[in-house]
């Protein structure tokens, strides 16, 4: 009994700390981000800096500059070919509206003549009401509509307002990453090493199995957003569905929303492809969006499980509680206490 109420204390002690860090971290990330980027980013390159160090007998301020530049110029060349196909797509897609319309404007015209053909010959009482909610319908979406007019400018000047921060944010994590990685990187480990390296200390294993964990924690999502977008991207090829790149990424992105999900994506193309009768096709949409969707809960917990050494039945468990609690954050909220429990557990702190 004595021992059961020692463990509830240490849980409860646990718990309390847990949840102050995690509120105190995503309190102040605004300020620390492009450190926290930075130092995962030094993490990585630690390995192929000290390979350099040792294989080509440099210094170790060369090879993490060079590890470095070259990282930072794979991201750059990576990040410019999307945006240009973003752009150049969503260009298209803007050109392409218009034209749309126009070589569909009979079809609407009829749908519209056959609509007030069937609406004259209704029943007046029915016609009322349909005229009543129309008008309340009409009131409502212009008001959201003035609403949403609004925020979209408020939100826009939010981020033209933002700019500077993020070019200051990249800044920061290029010139911090090369710091961090010729600290971490250093064979003498003497320099940036707050915690001492002791192989069998337990604040030196805490600390490497956190960065461990948070690294496969990020690189298990990395993968299913890369598995969703590849899958979406070879579906709509098959298809002949246009700005198939754009909207893959874009369904990778969406991946990752609770809320919208990639539906958001197949959903309006398959009401689009069943209004212009092309049947198969959005029959084959519909499939392809049942099975990926199917495909993505299945592989979710696996593969963050697998990552982080955890029981799935565990994962599924924080994936849901977090979802209900808060969103995006409840799910980190509550992964993250897993993961915590899990390596102060293995080294009998807990």
């Amino acid at each position: 009994m004595e021992n059961m109420i020692k463990q509830i204390d240490k849980l409860t002690i646990f718990f309390i700390l847990y949840t102050f860090v995690f509120i105190i971290f995503f309190g102040t990330i605004t300020y620390t981000l492009p450190f926290v980027f930075a130092f995962i980013l030094a993490s990585s390159l630690k390995t192929p800096t000290r390979y350099l160090m040792i294989k080509f007998r440099i210094k170790n301020t060369t090879a993490s500059l060079f590890t470095t530049s070259i990282f930072f110029t794979i991201i750059i060349i990576l990040l410019s070919i999307v945006i240009t196909t973003l752009t150049s797509e969503s260009i298209q897609l803007g050109k392409n509206i218009q034209s749309y319309i126009t070589l569909n404007k009979e079809i609407l015209l009829n749908f519209l003549n056959n609509l007030q053909n069937y609406y004259k010959n209704l029943d007046p009482t029915i016609i009322n009401n349909i005229e009543s909610n129309i008008t309340n319908y009409i009131t409502k979406t212009i008001n959201i509509s003035m609403n949403a007019s609004t925020k979209i400018f408020s939100q826009t000047l939010g981020i033209v307002s933002t700019i500077p921060y993020v070019l200051m944010v990249l800044l920061f994590t290029l010139l911090t990453t090369y710091f961090f990685t010729k600290d971490l990187s250093s064979l003498n480990r003497k320099s940036f090493n707050i915690i001492p390296h002791k192989s069998k200390d337990r604040i030196h294993y805490i600390f490497d199995e956190s960065k461990k964990m948070l690294k496969n924690y990020l690189l298990s999502y990395l993968l299913i957003i890369t598995i969703t977008f590849l899958e979406t991207l070879v579906v709509f090829l098959v298809f002949n569905v246009k700005y198939a790149v754009t909207l893959s990424i874009l369904c990778g992105i969406f991946d990752l929303l609770p809320i919208f999900g990639i539906g958001a994506i197949y959903l309006p193309i398959i009401v689009i492809f069943f209004i212009y009768k092309n049947v198969i096709a959005a029959l084959g949409l519909l499939i392809s969006y049942i099975v990926i969707t199917i495909i993505r809960q299945i592989i979710e917990p696996k593969i963050v499980s697998q990552s982080l050494g955890l029981h799935p039945v565990a994962v599924l468990a924080a994936i849901f509680i977090g979802l209900k609690l808060n969103g995006i954050i409840g799910i980190l909220f509550c992964m993250f206490l897993l993961v915590s429990y899990n390596i102060l557990k293995k080294v009998n702190v807990l």
